[in-house]
């Protein structure tokens, strides 16, 4: 005897990061769920439910939150009456099944983190093609050049589209997202909670939805704004772009493109492998925390442990000095005032280190000849 779509919980089937008006729609589309059922179970009025259900099916016209409802709806049980061939095709499809799960498992709150960090900079977009799995995130640069400072898995885009945490600006065949003020307090919220294991991301996500619901409260505000002052570089730009911008006596940017993206690309691998800032003596902790472990297994180019061995051999050609201020001001995202008092020097004088630092990166990077590795 089939079961009853009204009396089981279609919704159970869905991981956390979908939020709970999205759980309702595909409950209701994919699985056959009735408002006044859902609304039963969420303790509210139907006419909620039925706005939230209206809300999502107009948001459809938006490429990555049409194919976010798509591929989770594939998850979700059929109704009890559905055509033979629309049962072969769900169940044909396991790509999406394996993807969605991969999202349940971890990997969207620190890719989010990652990729949302970048959309917070200055002329920060994400790029989207329609028959790509990748998304990348553009960044107009102080010449006016488009470079790319992020790359992230098409499933997670889909993921961050859902929440709305990112927005369409833009469609076509390469559709351009930005970040939205809910992207920013997510942000905020991951990196104030980022969860150390596994099952602490699940936890993590649900516990942040009250949190992006509702302001903060006025007694977090001085810890408010002690995050703001952290993130002075990255919610706007990073020192590399501020110092760019500087024009050297004979009317040139004291930093080319081709060192910014260097410092870039170094900060991409920083990311990628979930590397945190480390102070004191951050140079020598760094190299200790990056090397690893004897006969430890490395995975492929996009993993964390090749990330990390990237940084490693980075800073070990750049050696200390070069390697500590490139690390503060690519990595940690310091100003040069804050990184010269901290390592001593005198004023005025990080600038110059720091570009001697790119010019070397920029050659390490070169002599690799991988085609700029994940970034361009």
């Amino acid at each position: 005897m089939a079961a009853d779509p009204e009396t089981i919980d279609p919704i159970a089937a869905l991981p956390d990061w979908v939020p709970e008006p999205a759980r309702r729609y595909i409950a209701h589309t994919e699985a056959g769920t009735s408002i006044r059922a859902l609304a039963r179970r969420a303790g509210c009025h139907a006419s909620t439910v039925l706005r939230q259900i209206r809300a999502y099916e107009a948001r459809r016209d938006d490429p990555l939150v049409d194919a976010a409802l798509r591929r989770i709806g594939r998850r979700m049980p059929p109704p009890v009456r559905r055509h033979p061939a629309q049962e072969e095709t769900r169940k044909m499809d396991k790509t999406v099944l394996q993807d969605t799960a991969a999202l349940a498992g971890g990997t969207l709150l620190s890719e989010a983190c990652r990729v949302l960090k970048r959309l917070c900079e200055s002329g920060a977009v994400l790029a989207v093609a329609a028959d790509m799995e990748k998304a990348v995130v553009l960044r107009d640069g102080p010449s006016g050049q488009a470079s790319r400072t992020a790359v992230v898995d098409r499933s997670v885009a889909e993921a961050m589209a859902l929440n709305h945490w990112i927005a369409c600006q833009s469609q076509g065949r390469v559709s351009r997202y930005r970040i939205t003020k809910s992207g920013r307090e997510a942000m905020m919220t991951l990196l104030d909670d980022s969860p150390a294991s596994q099952d602490g991301i699940a936890a993590g996500f649900r516990d942040m939805r009250p949190a992006l619901a509702h302001d903060r409260a006025e007694s977090h505000a001085n810890d408010a704004s002690d995050r703001q002052r952290r993130l002075r570089y990255g919610a706007a730009e990073t020192p590399l772009i501020a110092l760019a911008r500087r024009r050297d006596r004979d009317g040139l940017h004291f930093l080319s493109p081709e060192l910014v993206r260097a410092g870039e690309r170094l900060r991409e691998d920083f990311d990628l492998a979930g590397l945190v800032p480390l102070r004191p003596g951050s140079w020598d902790q760094m190299m200790l925390q990056t090397t690893p472990a004897p006969g430890h297994a490395q995975g492929g180019p996009g993993s964390p442990d090749a990330a990390r061995l990237r940084v490693l051999e980075a800073l070990r050609e750049l050696g200390h000095g070069l390697g500590d201020v490139a690390l503060r001001c690519c990595c940690y995202l310091e100003g040069l005032e804050t990184a010269e008092k901290r390592m001593g020097w005198s004023a005025r004088s990080g600038k110059i280190v720091l570009r001697i630092a790119l010019q070397r990166l920029r050659r390490h990077y070169d002599g690799l000849h991988d085609g700029g590795g994940l970034i361009g």
